[in-house]
């Protein structure tokens, strides 16, 4: 099965940019469609973006369209999620998770696999 691992977050002022990385391991890369989801102190765990196994379909939370973009290289069995104009109502770990057989889910009870998170904080 499929192993998540996610890099990428740290600290950054509003207005800035990161970008996130999850690496998976084993085969079975392209039979999952992939997202990222967030979670902040005292949340629940929200949709952020999702892609489909080709990446010809992206999903976007309406809090982060325009300025997030989710993509996924299938040759490095990698997925990104860039995050630009950073709000400080982003801060959160990020989650990166694989949903099996789905096309781009944005329902986080589809995801077979999750990795174990990277904080994001933004200040302001």
């Amino acid at each position: 099965q499929v192993q998540l691992v996610e890099s990428g977050g740290g600290l950054v002022q509003a207005g800035g940019s990161l970008r996130l990385s999850c690496a998976a391991s084993g085969r079975t890369f392209t039979w999952y469609a992939m997202g990222w989801f967030r979670q902040a102190p005292g949340k629940e765990r929200e949709f952020v973006a999702s892609i489909s196994r080709s990446g010809g379909m992206t999903y976007y939370a309406d809090s982060v369209k325009g300025r997030f973009t989710i993509s996924r290289d299938n040759a490095k069995s990698t997925v990104y999620l860039q995050m630009n104009s950073l709000k400080p109502e982003d801060t959160a770990v990020y989650y990166c998770a694989a949903a099996r057989g789905a096309i781009a889910t944005t329902n986080k009870y589809e995801y077979d696999k999750w990795g174990q998170g990277t904080q994001v904080t933004v200040s302001s």
